[in-house]
């Protein structure tokens, strides 16, 4: 090798070791501007709502700011940072695991499975603010996921293909039959009972019991620590399903691994807020074009930035219609709001393309 190949080898090492520790530096930004977001959100919704109330006044013990602030807006705020946070990681899981930026708990039927189990739970006095009623209905949702989970994956090996296209096909129609059960449900309940149903369905973050907060939490915390530890085999994945097991990964292990966790997830959040869609989509997919693709990194940062868009779209629910007295569903925010920055992104994108 001549001094001038060496020098050019040297300039290239330098340049390679320059774009990765800009690449680090990228990450550690994103990530600290998630969990800066994610405070920002949480100190918002509970400073602001459709009653006027000072923190100061609650700090000093005035009754009723305090019930306002730390009964009502907090334990809302969470649960929205919960389901919003939960969404956002299995989204995540689900694009690498299909090799598909389409993929997310919605579209996948997994959570219209989890939809069925919660109603019907909920159809037969199970969704009752008591203990065993805040732990049942999860478990119930968690059923329904688990069984649509498991249809997909049957329905697309049977048609003798798994590929990650395959299986999105088999959820959207899996979807839609979980769609015609509850709907089927709701004609059959009570009235009072069906209108408790649609309002579940359409998407609220209601103020939830200490037991189904409590509840959410651990299933949703227990699947999300599953999904982080799988990081970094999430990597292994964009290298190819082949390439990836002759590095040491059971593809097919993992593959049920996330499908067990992220069904654990969302399971739960359905059962407490109702369908929540474009959360899992979104906020991963719009990540992965700041910071890159290792999840090792991209996984926490979804799970921070899912938690603050949803806490503050449960924010601007709460805002929007205060004259009115009324609140929009959340469920409804999101879709607006994700379909349309969805819409943005796919067009930068075939544009950059």
């Amino acid at each position: 090798m001549t001094s001038a190949d060496a020098e050019r080898l040297d300039q290239l090492t330098a340049r390679v070791g320059e774009a990765s520790r800009a690449a680090a530096r990228a990450r550690r930004i994103t990530l600290a501007g998630c969990a800066l977001a994610l405070v920002a959100a949480l100190l918002l919704a509970v400073l602001y709502g459709s009653e006027q109330a000072s923190l100061s006044a609650a700090i000093q013990g005035a009754p009723l700011d305090r019930v306002i602030l730390f009964e009502l807006r907090l334990p809302r705020a969470l649960l929205a940072a919960l389901a919003g946070a939960g969404l956002a990681a299995v989204g995540c899981a689900f694009q690498a695991l299909l090799e598909n930026p389409l993929a997310e708990p919605f579209v996948l039927g997994v959570s219209g499975g989890a939809a069925v189990g919660a109603s019907v739970a909920i159809a037969i006095g199970l969704g009752t603010a008591t203990v065993a009623g805040a732990a049942l209905v999860p478990v119930a949702a968690l059923a329904g996921g688990l069984a649509a989970t498991w249809l997909v994956y049957a329905v697309a090996r049977r048609s003798g293909q798994s590929s990650g296209t395959s299986i999105l096909l088999a959820g959207v129609m899996v979807n839609s039959v979980a769609a015609a059960l509850v709907t089927f449900l709701k004609v059959l309940v009570s009235p009072s009972r069906a209108q408790q149903l649609l309002r579940w369905l359409v998407g609220y973050v209601d103020l939830p019991s200490t037991a189904g907060l409590i509840a959410g939490a651990v299933y949703i915390g227990a699947g999300c620590a599953v999904l982080i530890a799988d990081a970094g085999r999430l990597n292994l994945l964009a290298l190819g399903h082949e390439e990836a097991a002759t590095l040491g990964v059971d593809v097919r292990r993992l593959s049920r691994r996330i499908f067990l966790a992220s069904s654990m997830v969302v399971g739960a959040i359905v059962s407490l807020t109702g369908l929540i869609g474009f959360v899992g989509l979104v906020v991963p997919h719009a990540l992965r074009r700041l910071m890159g693709s290792d999840h090792r990194a991209l996984l926490p940062a979804s799970l921070l930035a899912g938690a603050a868009a949803l806490t503050a779209c449960d924010l601007a629910t709460r805002l929007a219609f205060r004259v009115l007295g009324t609140e929009l569903p959340v469920g409804a925010v999101t879709a607006l709001v994700g379909g349309g920055l969805f819409l943005i992104l796919l067009a930068r994108t075939r544009v950059a393309g």
